[in-house]
């Protein structure tokens, strides 16, 4: 056999941990934003103030909060744009395998 083959079977499971590292990425999303909603208990003097303030933003939507959640969006873009194309590829290459069937079944080749 010449060319390309392409093992489905692994291509899904590889398709699949992508999907479960998403998910584990939406905790930490989840984890990121409870972070920035807490106040840091620093004291109530000006400069612990001052500091807790720059704290609850480096862990905010500006900061690590929103980091995660883009490469949340990108990851999850990603992934279904591969279980899309694996779909297409998985039903195309069923499609082709039947037409050949078919066609060996008419002319008597066995391919």
């Amino acid at each position: 056999m010449t060319g390309y083959q392409v093992a489905l079977p692994e291509l899904t499971a590889l398709v699949t941990s992508l999907g479960d590292v998403a998910d584990a990425l939406s905790a930490l999303v989840v984890s990121a934003t409870t972070l920035g909603q807490r106040q840091p208990l620093l004291g109530t003097a000006p400069p612990a103030l001052a500091m807790a303030d720059r704290l609850s933003a480096t862990a905010g939507r500006a900061g690590l909060t929103g980091e995660l959640s883009a490469a949340d969006d990108a990851l999850r873009d990603h992934h279904r744009a591969l279980v899309t194309a694996l779909s297409e590829y998985s039903d195309l290459d069923e499609a082709v395998a039947s037409t050949l069937n078919a066609v060996d079944a008419v002319t008597g080749r066995h391919g």
